[in-house]
Protein backbone atom coordinates (compact mmCIF):
# COMPACT_ATOMS: atom_id res chain seq x y z
CA UNK A 1 0.00 0.00 0.00
CA UNK A 2 1.10 3.59 -0.56
CA UNK A 3 -0.18 4.71 2.61
CA UNK A 4 2.75 3.32 4.29
CA UNK A 5 5.47 5.16 2.65
CA UNK A 6 4.29 8.54 2.80
CA UNK A 7 5.05 10.66 5.71
CA UNK A 8 3.03 13.86 6.49
CA UNK A 9 0.09 15.65 4.74
CA UNK A 10 -2.21 15.22 1.62
CA UNK A 11 -3.14 17.92 -0.37
CA UNK A 12 -6.91 17.23 -1.51
CA UNK A 13 -8.17 19.20 -4.32
CA UNK A 14 -11.37 20.26 -3.19
CA UNK A 15 -14.72 22.18 -5.11
CA UNK A 16 -17.50 22.79 -2.65
CA UNK A 17 -20.79 20.54 -2.56
CA UNK A 18 -22.62 20.37 -5.15
CA UNK A 19 -20.05 21.73 -7.67
CA UNK A 20 -18.02 19.29 -9.24
CA UNK A 21 -14.39 18.90 -10.93
CA UNK A 22 -13.63 19.10 -14.69
CA UNK A 23 -14.20 15.05 -14.92
CA UNK A 24 -17.50 15.45 -13.31
CA UNK A 25 -16.31 14.85 -9.45
CA UNK A 26 -18.02 15.94 -6.20
CA UNK A 27 -14.63 15.88 -4.35
CA UNK A 28 -16.25 17.43 -1.25
CA UNK A 29 -18.56 13.68 -1.63
CA UNK A 30 -15.00 12.01 -1.28
CA UNK A 31 -13.77 13.78 1.94
CA UNK A 32 -14.94 11.73 4.60
CA UNK A 33 -13.59 8.20 2.89
CA UNK A 34 -10.28 9.95 2.96
CA UNK A 35 -10.02 11.36 6.03
CA UNK A 36 -10.75 7.83 7.79
CA UNK A 37 -8.40 6.31 5.52
CA UNK A 38 -5.66 9.02 6.13
CA UNK A 39 -6.19 8.77 9.93
CA UNK A 40 -5.70 4.78 9.87
CA UNK A 41 -2.17 5.14 8.47
CA UNK A 42 -1.29 8.48 10.70
CA UNK A 43 -1.61 11.38 7.93
CA UNK A 44 -3.44 14.37 7.82
CA UNK A 45 -5.55 16.09 5.00
CA UNK A 46 -5.58 19.43 4.52
CA UNK A 47 -7.09 21.53 1.49
CA UNK A 48 -6.19 22.48 -1.95
CA UNK A 49 -9.25 25.09 -2.87
CA UNK A 50 -9.65 24.94 -6.68
CA UNK A 51 -11.04 28.35 -8.27
CA UNK A 52 -14.13 26.97 -8.13
CA UNK A 53 -17.25 29.23 -10.28
CA UNK A 54 -17.24 32.89 -8.61
CA UNK A 55 -14.86 31.95 -6.19
CA UNK A 56 -14.60 35.35 -4.05
CA UNK A 57 -14.18 36.62 -0.38
CA UNK A 58 -18.38 35.56 0.10
CA UNK A 59 -17.88 32.40 -1.20
CA UNK A 60 -14.71 31.50 0.23
CA UNK A 61 -16.05 32.54 3.76
CA UNK A 62 -19.10 30.54 3.70
CA UNK A 63 -16.76 27.09 2.48
CA UNK A 64 -14.06 27.72 5.48
CA UNK A 65 -16.77 27.48 7.86
CA UNK A 66 -18.45 24.70 5.95
CA UNK A 67 -14.95 22.71 6.14
CA UNK A 68 -13.89 23.31 9.18
CA UNK A 69 -17.75 22.98 10.90
CA UNK A 70 -17.75 19.33 9.11
CA UNK A 71 -14.28 18.10 9.30
CA UNK A 72 -12.38 20.47 11.89
CA UNK A 73 -12.66 17.82 14.47
CA UNK A 74 -11.57 14.70 12.23
CA UNK A 75 -8.20 13.40 14.10
CA UNK A 76 -6.94 12.99 10.56
CA UNK A 77 -7.67 17.32 9.37
CA UNK A 78 -4.59 18.94 9.23
CA UNK A 79 -3.35 21.69 11.65
CA UNK A 80 0.01 23.62 11.19
CA UNK A 81 1.67 24.60 14.20
CA UNK A 82 2.65 28.29 14.04
CA UNK A 83 5.78 30.34 15.88
CA UNK A 84 2.88 31.47 18.61
CA UNK A 85 1.88 27.73 19.23
CA UNK A 86 -1.68 28.02 17.62
CA UNK A 87 -2.78 25.57 15.88
CA UNK A 88 -4.60 26.22 12.60
CA UNK A 89 -5.30 24.98 9.23
CA UNK A 90 -3.82 24.71 6.63
CA UNK A 91 -5.70 25.98 2.55
CA UNK A 92 -4.06 25.65 -0.50
CA UNK A 93 -5.35 28.28 -2.72
CA UNK A 94 -5.02 27.18 -6.23
CA UNK A 95 -4.73 30.52 -9.05
CA UNK A 96 -5.04 32.65 -6.42
CA UNK A 97 -4.36 35.90 -8.29
CA UNK A 98 -7.27 35.70 -10.73
CA UNK A 99 -9.32 37.02 -7.34
CA UNK A 100 -8.16 40.58 -6.44
CA UNK A 101 -6.01 41.22 -3.62
CA UNK A 102 -8.76 43.73 -2.02
CA UNK A 103 -10.97 40.85 -2.44
CA UNK A 104 -8.51 38.73 -0.28
CA UNK A 105 -7.59 41.50 2.32
CA UNK A 106 -11.77 41.65 3.18
CA UNK A 107 -11.60 38.06 4.18
CA UNK A 108 -7.49 37.58 5.52
CA UNK A 109 -6.81 41.13 7.16
CA UNK A 110 -8.15 41.86 10.92
CA UNK A 111 -9.62 44.95 9.26
CA UNK A 112 -11.48 43.35 6.51
CA UNK A 113 -15.06 43.29 5.92
CA UNK A 114 -15.30 39.30 6.51
CA UNK A 115 -12.52 38.90 8.46
CA UNK A 116 -11.78 35.16 9.69
CA UNK A 117 -8.76 36.49 12.04
CA UNK A 118 -8.68 35.67 15.67
CA UNK A 119 -12.14 33.70 14.71
CA UNK A 120 -12.83 30.12 14.92
CA UNK A 121 -12.50 30.15 11.12
CA UNK A 122 -8.91 31.69 11.65
CA UNK A 123 -6.39 29.33 9.34
CA UNK A 124 -3.02 29.53 7.06
CA UNK A 125 -4.27 30.67 3.62
CA UNK A 126 -1.48 29.53 1.10
CA UNK A 127 -1.64 31.53 -2.08
CA UNK A 128 -0.36 30.77 -5.69
CA UNK A 129 2.91 32.37 -6.51
CA UNK A 130 3.19 32.29 -10.57
CA UNK A 131 4.95 35.52 -11.37
CA UNK A 132 7.56 37.82 -9.63
CA UNK A 133 4.48 40.76 -8.97
CA UNK A 134 2.07 38.39 -6.83
CA UNK A 135 4.25 38.90 -4.62
CA UNK A 136 2.63 42.09 -3.38
CA UNK A 137 -0.60 41.35 -4.09
CA UNK A 138 -0.30 38.63 -1.84
CA UNK A 139 1.07 41.04 0.51
CA UNK A 140 -1.84 43.10 0.35
CA UNK A 141 -4.26 40.02 0.63
CA UNK A 142 -2.83 38.95 3.93
CA UNK A 143 -2.23 35.79 3.00
CA UNK A 144 -0.24 33.85 5.35
CA UNK A 145 1.99 32.14 2.84
CA UNK A 146 3.09 30.74 -0.93
CA UNK A 147 3.40 28.07 -2.31
CA UNK A 148 4.76 27.30 -6.04
CA UNK A 149 2.35 24.49 -7.33
CA UNK A 150 3.94 23.81 -11.06
CA UNK A 151 6.32 20.93 -11.35
CA UNK A 152 8.11 22.52 -14.80
CA UNK A 153 11.59 24.14 -13.41
CA UNK A 154 11.77 26.94 -15.72
CA UNK A 155 7.57 27.65 -16.42
CA UNK A 156 7.44 30.51 -14.17
CA UNK A 157 8.80 32.63 -11.80
CA UNK A 158 7.68 30.57 -9.23
CA UNK A 159 8.73 27.21 -10.47
CA UNK A 160 12.06 28.13 -11.19
CA UNK A 161 14.51 26.58 -8.61
CA UNK A 162 16.92 29.63 -9.08
CA UNK A 163 14.81 31.82 -7.37
CA UNK A 164 13.58 29.81 -4.49
CA UNK A 165 15.97 31.59 -1.98
CA UNK A 166 14.90 34.84 -3.61
CA UNK A 167 11.40 33.62 -2.14
CA UNK A 168 12.75 32.80 0.74
CA UNK A 169 14.21 35.92 1.82
CA UNK A 170 10.82 37.88 0.49
CA UNK A 171 8.68 35.36 3.21
CA UNK A 172 11.11 35.77 5.99
CA UNK A 173 10.72 39.45 5.63
CA UNK A 174 7.00 39.96 6.00
CA UNK A 175 6.21 36.64 8.42
CA UNK A 176 5.04 34.60 5.35
CA UNK A 177 5.24 30.60 4.86
CA UNK A 178 7.48 29.50 2.05
CA UNK A 179 6.42 26.21 0.42
CA UNK A 180 8.60 25.37 -2.70
CA UNK A 181 6.54 22.71 -4.74
CA UNK A 182 8.72 19.22 -5.95
CA UNK A 183 7.65 17.35 -8.59
CA UNK A 184 9.20 14.18 -10.46
CA UNK A 185 9.13 15.17 -13.89
CA UNK A 186 6.17 16.90 -16.11
CA UNK A 187 4.75 15.58 -19.72
CA UNK A 188 0.99 16.72 -20.56
CA UNK A 189 1.04 16.56 -23.87
CA UNK A 190 -1.54 13.66 -24.01
CA UNK A 191 -3.73 16.63 -23.28
CA UNK A 192 -2.05 19.95 -24.22
CA UNK A 193 -0.01 18.88 -27.32
CA UNK A 194 1.07 22.38 -28.22
CA UNK A 195 2.84 22.02 -24.65
CA UNK A 196 5.90 19.81 -25.50
CA UNK A 197 8.14 22.97 -24.37
CA UNK A 198 7.30 22.39 -21.02
CA UNK A 199 8.17 18.31 -20.86
CA UNK A 200 10.77 17.37 -18.27
CA UNK A 201 12.50 13.98 -18.07
CA UNK A 202 12.21 12.12 -15.29
CA UNK A 203 15.79 10.84 -15.62
CA UNK A 204 15.34 7.77 -13.48
CA UNK A 205 14.51 10.08 -10.22
CA UNK A 206 17.24 12.62 -11.06
CA UNK A 207 15.11 15.25 -11.91
CA UNK A 208 13.16 14.59 -9.00
CA UNK A 209 15.69 14.81 -6.54
CA UNK A 210 17.72 17.62 -8.13
CA UNK A 211 14.13 19.68 -6.93
CA UNK A 212 14.31 18.11 -3.55
CA UNK A 213 17.86 19.19 -3.00
CA UNK A 214 16.69 23.02 -4.89
CA UNK A 215 14.09 22.84 -2.11
CA UNK A 216 15.83 21.63 0.90
CA UNK A 217 18.45 24.01 0.39
CA UNK A 218 16.42 27.06 0.57
CA UNK A 219 15.19 26.01 4.45
CA UNK A 220 11.55 26.13 2.85
CA UNK A 221 8.92 25.96 5.91
CA UNK A 222 6.98 22.82 4.04
CA UNK A 223 7.89 21.20 0.72
CA UNK A 224 4.96 20.38 -1.27
CA UNK A 225 4.56 17.68 -4.12
CA UNK A 226 2.93 17.72 -7.02
CA UNK A 227 1.78 15.56 -7.55
CA UNK A 228 0.68 11.85 -6.16
CA UNK A 229 -1.58 10.50 -8.69
CA UNK A 230 -2.17 13.74 -11.51
CA UNK A 231 -1.18 11.25 -14.01
CA UNK A 232 -2.98 13.18 -17.01
CA UNK A 233 0.12 15.69 -16.21
CA UNK A 234 2.63 12.84 -15.76
CA UNK A 235 3.51 14.11 -11.97
CA UNK A 236 2.65 11.35 -10.54
CA UNK A 237 4.75 9.53 -7.75
CA UNK A 238 2.18 6.69 -6.57
CA UNK A 239 3.16 2.97 -7.86
CA UNK A 240 3.10 2.54 -11.63
CA UNK A 241 2.72 -0.17 -13.67
CA UNK A 242 2.98 -0.71 -17.50
CA UNK A 243 -0.23 -0.12 -19.29
CA UNK A 244 -1.86 1.68 -22.42
CA UNK A 245 -5.00 2.66 -23.79
CA UNK A 246 -6.59 3.12 -27.39
CA UNK A 247 -5.57 6.31 -27.37
CA UNK A 248 -2.76 6.76 -24.18
CA UNK A 249 0.07 5.09 -22.82
CA UNK A 250 0.63 5.61 -19.16
CA UNK A 251 4.39 6.29 -18.38
CA UNK A 252 5.55 3.29 -15.96
CA UNK A 253 9.10 3.64 -14.35
CA UNK A 254 10.56 0.51 -15.40
CA UNK A 255 13.60 -0.47 -15.53
CA UNK A 256 13.84 0.79 -12.17
CA UNK A 257 10.56 -0.45 -9.15
CA UNK A 258 7.15 0.43 -9.38
CA UNK A 259 7.92 1.78 -6.20
CA UNK A 260 10.45 3.94 -7.34
CA UNK A 261 9.57 7.43 -6.64
CA UNK A 262 7.74 6.43 -3.40
CA UNK A 263 11.11 5.32 -1.85
CA UNK A 264 12.87 8.61 -3.20
CA UNK A 265 9.98 10.30 -1.13
CA UNK A 266 10.67 8.95 1.86
CA UNK A 267 14.58 9.17 1.34
CA UNK A 268 14.04 12.96 1.21
CA UNK A 269 11.80 13.58 3.45
CA UNK A 270 13.67 12.29 6.23
CA UNK A 271 16.58 14.17 5.16
CA UNK A 272 14.13 17.34 5.50
CA UNK A 273 13.21 16.70 8.71
CA UNK A 274 16.75 16.23 9.79
CA UNK A 275 17.79 19.03 8.15
CA UNK A 276 14.70 21.45 9.04
CA UNK A 277 15.44 20.29 13.08
CA UNK A 278 19.03 21.55 12.79
CA UNK A 279 17.93 24.70 11.12
CA UNK A 280 14.88 25.20 13.83
CA UNK A 281 17.51 24.92 16.46
CA UNK A 282 19.89 27.39 15.16
CA UNK A 283 17.35 29.65 14.26
CA UNK A 284 15.39 29.13 17.72
CA UNK A 285 12.11 28.70 15.45
CA UNK A 286 9.30 25.90 16.90
CA UNK A 287 8.68 22.96 14.61
CA UNK A 288 5.50 21.84 13.72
Amino acid sequence: SFWSFLLGVLALSWYPPGTNDENGENTDDLVPTILDKAHKYNLKVTFHIEPYSNRDDQSMYKNVKYIIDKYGNHPAFYRYKTKTGNALPMFYIYDSYITKPEKWANLLTITGSRSIRNSPYDGLFIALLVESKHRYDILQGGFDGIYTYFATNGFTYGSSYENWARLKFFCDQFNLLFIPSVGPGYIDTSIRPWNAQNTRNRISGKYYETALGAALHAHPSVISITSFNEWHEGTQIEKAIPKRTSNIVYLDYRPHKPSLYLELTRKWSEKYSKERATYALDQKLPLS
